[in-house]
């Protein structure tokens, strides 16, 4: 791995069977966009989908909680066969609860990224609790770990590329690229 990341933080994504996203401030720039016939616009960064996909095929899980409903997200998250999204839940610690209770999986296997306080709960309780670079900064006191990039700016796949690297997946399927 060529980025330098305190020895806590390989430790957790070490262990990572599936990454919990966060939509707005996370996966999108997390501003919204009205339009004048009451359409709503979001922008989703390519790069992100792209170190999904990567994650999915080095069998890693994706989920996204969110507490807003939006036609868009459930698009998105189909194009990158997310089959785990929970929409419109403002206690995103039951919705974690929701998914522990679908998945075999222990609490440290779990990465979250949220930016906000209404991520804070889920960031303290899973094993690799993340934020974006613009995440609130009191999010960025609690989480284990903070990307150099923002949310719906890359923010996804440098969370992507670090799991990869501490498992000792990256190499690999970046060799499929060349």
């Amino acid at each position: 791995m060529n980025e330098n990341y305190p020895s806590t933080v390989i430790k957790a994504a070490q262990k990572i069977k599936i990454l919990i996203l966060d939509v707005d401030g996370v996966m999108t720039d997390g501003r919204l966009y009205y339009g004048n016939n009451g359409e709503e616009l979001k922008a989703f960064d390519i790069q992100d989908g792209l170190g999904i996909k990567l994650l999915q095929r080095a069998g890693i899980k994706i989920g996204i909680i969110t507490g807003r409903t939006s036609k868009l997200l459930k698009r998105r998250a189909d194009e990158l066969n997310i089959d785990t999204v929970i929409q419109g839940r403002e206690d995103k610690l039951d919705a974690l609860d929701e998914i522990l209770s679908h998945e075999s999986i222990d609490l440290s296997e779990i990465a979250f990224m949220g930016d906000d306080l209404p991520d804070l709960a889920v960031i303290r309780r899973v094993g690799l609790g993340i934020t974006p670079a613009n995440g609130n900064h009191i999010l960025a006191s609690q989480a284990l770990w903070q990307t150099k990039k923002a949310g719906g700016n890359g923010a996804v796949r440098e969370v992507a590329e670090l799991i990869l690297g501490a498992q000792g997946k990256l190499d690999s399927l970046l060799a499929s690229y060349q």
